[in-house]
Parts: structure tokens; sequence; C-alpha cells
């Protein structure tokens, strides 16, 4: 097959690549900035269905993996700037795909999604814009594709991993934390999470196989005690995890709500009803059963000085 792969150079984006290169199919990518491996410089998410067809030209099938940030916040009403950065881009995206005749499609999503399916008494969507929009994202994009060409969204937790100086968005504040002297303290709850090795892996069986299928992906299940524990383990600091009580967690979060709400403001996922996800355990079906030890590594590696580094302690 040869794939296009949008948001090639980025963490999820790049593993895509290495894995369509190692199973025989011919790669093509387009991100907004030129890095090396980038075939195209292209703005996706504000490029007409005219400037996308000729990237789409001659190919067999599209991965979208460009990246968004839920949790910054705007000034409201949000929903227009999410729909704008989340839905609109791909909704032309595929229908310029249908339009060059692809077969197969593929869209990193979120695994709220998953659990809006789940627990539709949560109310994930009428309370979370992000949420609303990733469910407005699938939709919008399976309209868009039509019948002929199938269109898979990857449901994905918290993935792992590095590619040169490309880390999840949410590494930063856990890894200046993890070394830190503050307390590691945590809540009840946990949360599904993969590798990034893992997601590029489900994503080219969903592309040979031409799924059109809402795909959960897990490596493994961790309450937040195991992955912050395992985390400081990982930059060389394996300090002691206390417990936040349930009740502090919430109140901080709806401080921040408040907050927000007195500036106008609001985040993708909206602080005043964040505890509800934070003290869940969003478990899912294990996809591979793998260990993320190598990722936790990789994304966290350990730098700490033989003075600072302590023995692991959960």
């Amino acid at each position: 097959m040869r794939i296009l792969v949008v948001g090639g150079s980025g963490l999820i984006g790049a593993h895509v690549v290495d894995v369509l290169r190692e199973r025989g199919h011919e790669v093509s990518t387009v991100a907004r900035t030129a890095r090396p491996g980038i075939d195209h410089v292209l703005d996706v998410e504000s490029a007409s269905v005219e400037e996308l067809r000729p990237l789409l030209a001659g190919c067999d099938g599209v991965v979208y993996a460009a990246r968004t940030d839920e949790q910054r916040p705007l000034r409201k009403p949000i929903h227009p700037a999410f729909h704008r950065d989340i839905v609109a881009p791909v909704a032309r995206l595929f229908t310029a795909a249908r339009q060059e005749g692809l077969r197969r499609g593929v869209i990193m999503g979120s695994y709220y999604t998953y659990f809006d399916r789940l627990h539709p008494q949560w109310r994930l969507t009428a309370r979370h814009t992000y949420i609303r929009c990733r469910v407005e994202q699938a939709r919008e994009a399976r309209a868009a594709a039509g019948p002929d060409l199938p269109v898979a969204v990857l449901e994905l937790p918290f993935v792992f991993g590095r590619v040169g100086d490309r880390l999840p968005n949410w590494a930063g504040p856990l890894d200046r934390w993890a070394r830190s002297r503050t307390p590691l303290l945590v809540p009840v709850g946990g949360s599904a999470a993969a590798s990034a090795c893992s997601v590029a892996e489900v994503t080219v069986d969903a592309l040979e196989q031409a799924s059109g299928a809402d795909i959960p992906v897990a490596d493994e299940n961790l309450t937040w005690h195991d992955m912050i524990a395992r985390i400081a383990e990982a930059v060389g600091r394996g300090r002691r995890v206390g417990r936040l009580p349930a009740g502090v967690a919430r109140a901080a979060l709806r401080s921040g709500g408040a907050l927000q709400a007195l500036g106008r403001k609001e985040s993708g996922v909206n602080l005043t009803h964040l505890g509800d996800l934070l003290l869940a355990e969003l478990f899912i079906e294990l996809t591979t059963g793998r260990s993320l030890d190598a990722a936790l590594r990789e994304t966290f590696p350990d730098t700490a000085s033989p003075h600072d580094r302590v023995p692991p302690t959960r």
C-alpha cells in the first residue's frame, strides 16, 4: 500500500511511518513544519479540500495523527475553536480522500469516546467540549469518507514514548513533578496506557484490514499511584507516593474551574467536572498486555545524579 501520514513527524506519526515501512508499505508524510523525513509541509488544519487532494493522489490510505491540546483554556464559547481544530480538518481530509478514491483510513482519537459509549450517564459530551468534538470528529469524518472508505478510530489513552525531542504533550509537567522535591500525592483512580510503538502496530493492522471500527488501545491499566511511582523510578527518584484525599482533589479542580469561569474561559476537558474522570478507573481491555517499562524509560529518562538517585519505593 501507499499511505499518507498526516502528522508524520509527531510521536505517534513517526512510529506509524516506521511500522509501515517495516511491513513493506510505501509512505509519504505531511506536517505543518519542515523536519527531517517530512515530504510535504502544509498546515492540514487550515488546508482546503483542493489543497489536500494532490497529497492524496495515488494513495491507498491515510492516517490522521495530528495532535491537539485539550487542556488549553480558551475564551467562551470554546466549541467553535475546538470544532475548527479537531473536527473540520478531518472532515476536509476525508472528503479529499474520498474524491481521490482512497479505500482505508485511520484517525488517532481519544479513549474518552469509548467511555462516552460505555457510560452515557456520565454525560461526557455535555460536560466536556473536547470529548464532544472527538465524537463529532469520528462522525463527520465517516460521513465525509462515505461507504467505500472505511475509517478506523483508535481510542487512545495516555501514550508513552519518544521520537527525538517529540514527547507526549502532558509529559513535561509530570517529569518536572517526579524530579522535584514536591510530595508525590495522588488520588484514587487510574487510566489505561499504551506505548507509541503499540499504537503504531494497531494502526497498521487497521489499515491492512481496511477496518472501520472504533478500536480502544491499551498495553497496561495503571492506578495513578502505580503510574507516578514508576515514573519516579524511571527518572531515578523512586520516592514513596502518598494518597491525596478524593475530596481535596475534587475541591482543587473545582476551584480551578471557578477561576477559569471568572475569566470567562474554559478548558476542553472542563476542570469543574474533571474530578469525576480523575477519580475513576478509566481501564479498558488490554490490546497487547505488554509491559510499559521501556516506553516509560524513553519518556522519562534517568538523568539524576548519583547523589539524588534513590532506591525505588512503592
